[in-house]
């Protein structure tokens, strides 16, 4: 997995760039096929920075969130929680469309007599 800070309109420690790699890192746990990422840190407002995450991942899917927040790290880590909100969503969907798809799944009906009654196949001995 890839992971690319970037920064706009200032410039970023070493040290910051390192704790956002950390953090960033940590969303392969959401959802293990992260291709790249790409971080960009816009100092443009030094009281309130903005942090733009996006994820793409295998089979051509892309997330994006956007934080804005009074710090950088508020602002980091609002961005990473609405972006671990999408790859669980997403993830979700995907596992339950693989096992809405496995075969003998559904109930079976119980056997039901000509005027609609349930059977009891007790009743019957052989």
């Amino acid at each position: 997995m890839q992971i690319n800070v970037s920064t706009r309109h200032g410039h970023l420690s070493s040290e910051s760039q390192a704790r956002i790699t950390s953090k960033v890192e940590k969303l392969a746990r959401f959802f293990e096929r992260l291709t790249s990422i790409e971080v960009t840190v816009d100092l443009e407002h030094e009281e309130s920075p903005t942090v733009d995450l996006r994820v793409s991942a295998e089979h051509k899917h892309d997330f994006v969130a956007t934080g804005h927040e009074s710090t950088l790290a508020a602002s980091l880590d609002a961005a990473i929680s609405k972006l671990e909100q999408q790859l669980r969503k997403y993830k979700e969907k995907v596992q339950s469309r693989h096992r809405g798809s496995v075969k003998g799944s559904q109930e079976t009906s119980p056997i039901m007599d000509t005027e609609g009654d349930d059977i009891d196949l007790d009743d019957y001995d052989d």
